[in-house]
């Protein structure tokens, strides 16, 4: 079976579609998300667990992989596919969005990007005709072209590094040689709408298998990256699927449906689930705190997982306190059997005509964390992790004196 793209439905209220893609292994039913597997691993969970939560397709990380284990010996173990037990779809990144994380350590230019690898330091090249390769020999369904995500307020910088994005997309798709494989083109601009239009339908000229927009939910507020969905999803091809990167609040996920978004992938709820941070549809709730120390109730009153269905919230927040393994792998199965129960019934609201009415209901019940709260959050932690350090760093000077006044 090689890559294709059915679309089945379009509502007639907004932007939200159903439909079906195809891959080599297996198909993937439209609007999706994908739990993010960076390094082969779903962290906490294994495959089992992402079938019985109804995963169809999973990310994993070029980056990492091309540092870690390395993409021959993957090669070597059947790809990843083989390596990694899981019999599903598999999308691969560019790693381009971890490469320009490393601002201290990385250098740009129209050829490529140079880094150091943040395990040993090492110096590597990652050109567009390599990310391609490297993605080949790993063997996932779905492949993404190497792209530039840049801060999404500079202007000059996204008019630099668009110029490079849409450049490496044309290296890209002469280098893909993998009939089994599709490549998608990633459309990026900032914030910037003349650039995001630019972007699109430049790349929509190149006739990928399906295009992503990348360079949002990176610090931009939400009505400033719902402004780029609705400029740059309408320029898009029709019948080929969109893909959003790295959003997966699930109010994020019910917007971007609503704008024509098919794919949806972020590691959001795996790191919520390990810091004891659970969705229910009236909110989050931190699983951590006093108030369920006795509660007998599951996560969620209805939920089919394994883990409501087993356990209770004064055991997880047990576990928790306790620093148990299994506190990590049971929270992570109920975030990610929410997210993915959400998209059935995102997708069931669709099949029946009532998707505008089904977002009122669920946006009615969920409270969406403001922008400026969850940046004053982002501070708070920071603050916390600096105190954290330097009181550590004061222990380890004092240690140090007494340890030369008893040499002395």
């Amino acid at each position: 079976m090689t890559f294709a793209f059915t679309l089945q439905q379009t509502d007639n209220q907004s932007g939200a579609r159903l439909g079906r893609i195809s891959t080599p292994h297996g198909e993937i039913a439209t609007p999706a998300f994908a739990p993010v597997g960076t390094q082969a691993t779903v962290k906490s969970v294994d495959p089992r667990d992402l079938r019985q939560v109804g995963a169809d397709l999973i990310l994993c990380n070029t980056y990492h992989l091309y540092l870690r284990p390395g993409a021959d010996l993957v090669a070597e173990m059947g790809g990843l596919h083989g390596f990694m037990g899981w019999d599903g779809p598999i999308l691969t990144d560019s790693g381009g969005f971890q490469v320009f994380s490393l601002t201290r350590t990385r250098r740009v230019s129209d050829d490529g990007v140079e880094f150091r690898s943040h395990i040993d330091g090492s110096r590597h090249f990652f050109t567009p005709e390599l990310v391609i390769d490297v993605q080949e020999k790993l063997g996932a369904d779905i492949a993404m072209v190497l792209d530039e995500c840049a801060e999404p307020y500079d202007r000059l910088y996204n008019e630099e590094a668009l110029a490079r994005t849409h450049t490496w997309a044309e290296r890209c798709r002469a280098a893909h040689r993998r009939d089994d494989q599709a490549l998608f083109g990633i459309v990026q601009g900032g914030i910037f709408a003349d650039l995001r239009q630019e972007s699109a339908e430049f790349l929509a000229g190149l006739d990928f298998s399906g295009y992503a927009i990348g360079g949002l939910s990176v610090g931009e507020t939400k009505a400033q990256m719902h402004e780029m969905l609705d400029l740059t999803v309408p320029l898009l091809p029709a019948g080929k699927p969109r893909y959003l990167m790295g959003v997966g609040a699930p109010e994020d996920l019910i917007e971007g449906v609503t704008r024509g978004i098919d794919l949806f992938d972020c590691v959001l709820p795996t790191r919520l689930a390990r810091n004891g941070a659970l969705f229910t549809r009236q909110g989050r709730i931190n699983i951590r705190n006093a108030r369920y120390g006795s509660d007998g109730a599951p996560i969620e009153e209805g939920c089919r997982c394994y883990t409501c269905s087993q356990f209770s919230r004064a055991y997880l927040r047990h576990l928790f306190k306790a620093q148990e393994l299994l506190a990590y792998r049971l929270a992570t199965i109920h975030n990610l059997a929410f997210l993915l129960q959400l998209m059935r019934d995102v997708r069931a609201s669709i099949a029946a005509g009532r998707f505008s009415s089904f977002k009122d209901e669920f946006l009615t019940d969920y409270p969406i964390i403001p922008h400026q709260v969850r940046a004053a959050n982002r501070e708070r932690r920071h603050a916390r992790l600096a105190a954290v350090t330097e009181t550590a760093k004061a222990a380890a000077g004092a240690a140090a004196r007494a340890d030369r006044d008893l040499d002395s």
